[in-house]
């Protein structure tokens, strides 16, 4: 049987490839079972209610986004704290984030079920969609803390050096959600409702496994949960080297919000439907590199705290090799898989197959960018670097992206908003790489 792998090790291409796959496979099978919703709420109930979905989708994410954020700076500082030797600090650290998170949790399910209906309406939502979104929305606040724990857990789970039990939970998680989408709305008609359900129900397996794993007392990892202790200076630390992830995911929801306006403007339902259909697509490609990053940067984490500067440029080089060939390569599968991929969801209207192939075919442009603005953000939440990678992350999914979302269609209607995509990931990639060359000194990655 061959030796766990460390976050001490030398990587080759062959231990990266293998101690980051779970991670990758983790995220695209998340995605996966996130669109699974879609595909039956779109084929079993109907536009209407696939509408009200993707309306109010980008909300939910937005609260449940914090848990990714306590996920990935907390992994980030506790990686750095195991490759300082400080394993029992670690081991707190840990324990405090994870119950905090978990209170947290609580307090966005009220916060959610307080604001849902207000929040579906300023996003244009009325009648029916306005039904569907909000019923939709309220039981999936339910289940906003373990949404918020499993993304807490996806990160901390790779710090313990265990991506593959990691991999594994999210199997679970997503093996129930299509169980019971299938069971909900295709077997008992339950409609959006049962969606709703069926995902809560997947958070919950999510959450609750690696949380029984953790507090085990055969548990014998690099991270233990335990009894908590305050600490908020760690906890500051913690959500500023976090805030780019957060800053992400609220914003991507934020700007999903403003996509969907501009769509019903120019395009209608069959707009948002279409750009529903994208963001599912889009959702299980970035997946790689947002697998890929989550994987990696406790390596970059415990390698920066260690002071191992050889390992830390020998991993830099391999992480932009794989960013570059994932890039190409999803680039060519993308246009090559767009008809086939918008038809499984909108094989029912000839129109809106139509929309999402052309949509599809012009977006996929922008897959050939986004890994290098995604690695560049991760690449300084890794080290440490709250700061940048928070600027990084808000250029891309903030600025670029709303000033393009309104700027292009005023030249090329429709299209317009497709494109804005590209240029903003464009522009985005070519910060990423200005801040990587900047301080590369500091850091000695390259």
């Amino acid at each position: 049987m061959s030796r766990q792998i460390q976050l001490s090790d030398h990587f080759t291409y062959k231990k990266l490839f293998i101690f980051t796959v779970p991670s990758i496979g983790g995220m695209i099978f998340t995605s996966i079972y996130g669109v699974i919703d879609g595909f039956f709420v779109s084929n079993f109930v109907g536009k209407i209610p696939f509408t009200g979905l993707n309306l109010i989708m980008p909300f939910i994410m937005m609260l449940g986004a914090v848990g990714n954020m306590i996920g990935m700076g907390g992994s980030a500082l506790i990686a750095k704290t195991l490759g300082e030797g400080q394993r029992e600090k670690a081991n707190s650290l840990f324990s405090f984030f994870i119950w905090f998170m978990a209170g947290a949790g609580v307090l966005l399910a009220v916060i959610g079920n307080i604001f849902i209906k207000d929040i579906a309406v300023f996003l244009g939502a009325e009648g029916d969609v306005l039904h569907n979104a909000v019923l939709y929305g309220r039981i999936c606040m339910c289940g906003i803390i373990f949404l918020a724990l499993q993304y807490t857990f996806q990160s901390f789970l790779i710090t313990a050096e265990k991506p593959k039990l990691g991999f594994g939970v999210t199997i679970a998680a997503g093996v129930t959600n299509i169980v019971f989408d299938a069971l909900f709305i295709a077997v008992f008609r339950w409609g959006i409702a049962g969606a709703a359900l069926a995902t809560v129900t997947s958070q919950f397996i999510g959450a609750f496994i690696p949380m029984m794993m953790f507090l085990s007392p055969k548990n014998n990892w690099i991270l233990k949960l335990g009894k908590p202790r305050f600490d908020g200076r760690a906890l500051f630390k913690a959500c500023a080297n976090g805030s780019s992830e957060f800053l992400s995911n609220v914003s991507m929801s934020v700007v999903g919000m403003l996509y969907n306006a501009q769509l019903l403007k120019y395009a209608g339902d069959d707009g948002v439907a279409a750009y529903g259909v994208i963001m599912y697509v889009n959702m299980i490609f970035i997946a790689v590199f947002f697998g890929f990053t989550m994987g990696v940067s406790p390596i970059i984490s415990y390698n920066h705290g260690a002071e191992n500067y050889d390992e830390l440029k020998c991993l830099f080089r391999k992480c932009c090799a794989v960013i570059s060939c994932f890039s190409a390569l999803m680039l060519v599968c993308a246009k090559l898989l767009a008809k086939p991929l918008a038809f499984i969801f909108t094989s029912y209207d000839q129109a809106l197959l139509d929309m999402t192939c052309n949509a599809f075919s012009i977006y996929a442009f922008s897959f050939l960018f986004c890994g290098a603005g995604i690695f560049g953000s991760a690449l300084f939440t890794a080290l440490n670097n709250g700061l940048i990678s928070a600027i990084l992350s808000f250029v891309r999914t903030v600025v670029l992206q709303i000033t393009f979302v309104f700027l292009l269609p005023l030249f090329w209607g429709l299209d317009g908003i497709w494109w804005s995509v590209v240029f903003a990931e464009g522009l985005a990639a070519a910060s990423a790489i200005l801040c990587i060359l900047l301080f590369r000194k500091k850091y000695r990655y390259a």
